[in-house]
């Protein structure tokens, strides 16, 4: 960042923290209001304690910490609205999950659950007007030919045409496409009628860079056969102080995604094919533990009730311990409520040739394994409750992919089924939901890797909620 794009980004962030301190004083006037303990200019005129400042000063540094952590200031030229809105309510719902821990840590009796509410409605909104109206303000200027961003693109394949249609499209992104980079090749004619120009070739592109207004070069070549010239480009950029992109294409992974890190003083570009955000994953690790323990405090009669029903009803132990699959192929304990007869597995290959479902799974709808009480624990779901405790110790999660036995994975001979693998298992998922095991085995591959990339907390809690009608009803338990 250089010293011209400074200058916005620290405006900006006073500005964000001046629409906090202002969402903090809507807040704290509505609670003042409903409590009626005192009027609001005796409230105004009561003496603030160096402590009492101590912990507003520390709220403003979380906030302002929270909102760099979420991308809140890097460059939206190229970002969606959305996705600006979508980076502002995760923003200040961690906020607010850390001031109401803060308030717990502090003894703050200010911060109350209506305060809280308040404070993250208010402050959402805030935030987002302000940021619109920002993007209305930059949006007229670029339309009037100021804040441009002048921009070269290497290759004259389709992705980069492609890319400078979107590109010359959007006017209110403030991007000016130059033109082209590229030696003569079949492909060239291509370019007849797209409007779009060859600039220069690549061996004269270090003098078009020394006589040009250049602010960024997206590089569109092949990375294989063209590895020498953009090796060549990105040293020339380098030296310039000129912005690169690539496409995150470049080795034809159509779902991987990238973020850049550092080791040792050293620059590596890192790729994951799920979402790795930090701060959405630890909330959701929160809700896990309070939700698994509340769960099996409230069904704890249930739990009793079934483990003496297992136990007088039929020989063996109560519970049934076996290795699954999980994050990444560690293996772990799942606990269920034993369901079968004893040494079920070892009968598996007497009954192998039923099976009833497609791909490396085993079910089949009347398995002569299962015991009377064991149907009814499936059939209710209530032989999956003990899982609560690999929720707690970190197996697994409420919500993902279901975790399956070693036998079953060894099943698998499509490689883009295992990607299911890369994140934590769960008790449900969008498997659960969608007719459970009434579908096909690729379906449900598809539905677990749909999962992945579409996950967000928002998507755990609606696959929780749909989760308890599935049950109750009994659709597809198997």
């Amino acid at each position: 960042m250089n010293d011209r794009q400074r200058l916005p980004v620290r405006l900006l962030q006073l500005f964000d923290l001046a629409l906090v301190v202002f969402a903090f004083g809507l807040s704290t006037f509505f609670v003042v209001k409903e409590q009626r303990e005192s009027s609001l200019g005796q409230f105004l005129s009561m003496r603030t304690r160096i402590s009492n400042f101590g912990i507003f000063v520390l709220a403003l540094l979380i906030c302002h910490l929270v909102f760099r952590i979420f991308g809140l200031y890097r460059s939206m030229r190229l970002s969606s609205r959305r996705a600006e809105l979508v980076d502002i309510l995760r923003s200040t719902t961690v906020c607010t999950v850390c001031f109401m821990v803060l308030a717990w840590v502090c003894s703050i009796r200010m911060m109350t659950v209506p305060f809280l509410a308040v404070f993250w409605l208010s402050s959402t909104l805030l935030l987002a007007i302000g940021r619109m109206i920002i993007r209305s303000v930059a949006t007229r200027v670029r339309i009037h030919g100021k804040d441009l961003r002048y921009m070269l693109i290497l290759g004259t394949n389709p992705r980069a045409v492609e890319f400078a249609h979107r590109i010359s499209a959007r006017v209110d992104r403030g991007y000016r496409f130059l033109g082209f980079v590229d030696d003569d090749w079949p492909g060239f004619p291509n370019l007849t009628g797209t409007g779009f120009d060859v600039v220069s070739d690549y061996s004269g592109l270090a003098e078009y860079l020394r006589r040009n207004v250049v602010d960024e070069v997206a590089i569109y070549l092949p990375f294989g056969s063209f590895y020498r010239h953009s090796s060549e480009v990105a040293r020339l950029c380098e030296q310039h102080g000129i912005t690169m992109r690539f496409n995150s294409d470049i080795f034809g992974s159509k779902t991987t995604r990238w973020r850049a890190e550092e080791f040792d003083g050293d620059q590596y570009v890192a790729t994951y094919t799920h979402h790795n955000e930090l701060w959405p994953y630890v909330i959701k690790r929160m809700l896990d533990i309070a939700v698994s323990a509340l769960a099996l405090l409230l069904f704890a009669p249930i739990l009793i009730v079934a483990a003496v029903g297992i136990k007088i009803s039929s020989a063996g132990t109560v519970f049934f311990s076996q290795e699954r699959i999980g994050i990444n192929k560690r293996r772990f304990k799942i606990y269920k409520f034993r369901t079968m007869v004893p040494h079920a597995e070892r009968l598996m290959a007497t009954i192998e040739e039923h099976n009833e479902a497609t791909g490396p799974v085993f079910k089949m709808r009347d398995d002569p394994r299962i015991t009377p009480i064991g149907k009814l624990l499936r059939k209710s779901s209530i032989d999956e409750l003990p899982q609560l405790l690999n929720v707690l110790k970190g197996d697994m999660s409420l919500v993902g992919p279901r975790p399956l036995p070693v036998r079953d994975f060894e099943g698998f001979n499509e490689d883009w089924q295992r990607r299911r693998f890369s994140v934590k298992p769960g008790i449900t998922c969008l498997w659960q939901v969608n007719g459970r095991s009434g579908i096909s085995f690729d379906q449900w591959m598809l539905l677990d890797l749909k999962y992945m990339d579409e996950w967000s907390l928002w998507l755990d809690l609606k696959i929780l909620v749909k989760t308890v009608p599935a049950v109750i009803k009994g659709e597809g338990a198997a």
